[in-house]
């Protein structure tokens, strides 16, 4: 019975509100979310267009609210057909029999709830297939591992990404010794990233992540480079006569170093908010980084006799 249940779950209705769905994104440093069998919505310019830091979903997988009582015994009698075929011995005693848990259910104040995983989880799809295909669920409860709201605030982190920043230098092929490197970012368009996870007439979580400074490492010691750090939220670009705040001033050629050159790493700093009134939440900044090989020359001077 366990199996056929499941069979038929997989072709329960979806009551679609319409929108995007979250989009799965995995590589070495990503984890991003992949939502399947899920009513949940994700929007918002943060869920795209950017990298994530691999945040992760606590649990993968879960209950959402479904149908009410009526609507899964009318979905679960058009399926007929497809119960047969998964159930190709069965009798019409044993489909009306199906049918009955729901029938029962009709005009009885709930809901039924459903399960939906994240695919982008390796663990996920397990962890739904360890759950009941559905669940039938009075009103005003929420069942064991039923979605909440911090659930859905996880989810909404876990499809927040920022841009990668595009590193800019003056001077930019090569700098010299004692010159000031200019640095700033470029390429990142907004510095206001958001996300919105919703389940449509149930609850909605909202996290946005606000681009405020980028750091700067020369890529040597305290000795070799000097590292200036009053560089807002995106640096200072090369303005000629300007006051040099951000940047390095390397020392000391990069003849010596590994293919002759300094490599250099900015990341910018997004710390991250939950618009919420209810429950706190708090996560870390996110960041998201870049690096440039700098070659540092000596600057050659002629002396006459």
């Amino acid at each position: 019975m366990r199996v056929m249940l499941r069979l038929l779950a997989a072709v329960l209705l979806v009551l679609d509100p319409g929108g995007p769905r979250g989009e799965g994104f995995q590589d070495d440093r990503t984890a991003g979310v992949k939502l399947e069998n899920s009513d949940i919505v994700i929007t918002g310019n943060g869920a795209r267009g950017g990298t994530g830091d691999g945040y992760r979903i606590k649990r993968p997988c879960w209950y959402e609210p479904g149908p009410d009582g009526a609507q899964m015994a009318q979905t679960q009698e058009s399926l007929r057909a497809r119960w047969f075929s998964q159930n190709p011995r069965g009798t019409e005693a044993q489909f009306q029999e199906f049918l009955k848990q729901f029938k029962d259910k009709v005009g009885q104040e709930g809901r039924w709830w459903k399960p939906a995983y994240n695919n982008a989880d390796p663990g996920g799809y397990a962890c739904w297939g360890g759950l009941e295909p559905f669940v039938w669920v009075p009103p005003g409860t929420t069942p064991p591992a039923g979605i909440t709201l911090e659930e859905l605030v996880q989810i909404a982190r876990a499809a927040l990404t920022v841009p990668e920043p595009q590193i800019k230098l003056n001077p930019d092929a090569k700098s010299y010794v004692n010159l000031p490197t200019w640095v700033w970012i470029d390429g990142i368009g907004t510095t206001r990233r958001s996300v919105t996870a919703s389940l449509p007439g149930v609850m909605s979580a909202t996290v946005t992540a606000q681009l405020k400074d980028i750091e700067i490492k020369s890529g040597t010691t305290a000795d070799r480079a000097e590292v200036k750090e009053d560089c807002g939220s995106s640096g200072r670009p090369y303005v000629r006569g300007g006051q040099f705040t951000c940047g390095v001033r390397y020392l000391r050629a990069s003849i010596d170093q590994p293919r002759g050159v300094y490599v250099l790493t900015v990341n910018t700093v997004w710390p991250v908010e939950v618009d919420n009134d209810v429950v706190p939440f708090a996560y870390d900044p996110i960041e998201a980084g870049g690096t440039r090989d700098v070659p540092v020359g000596e600057v050659q001077s002629n002396v006459r006799g």
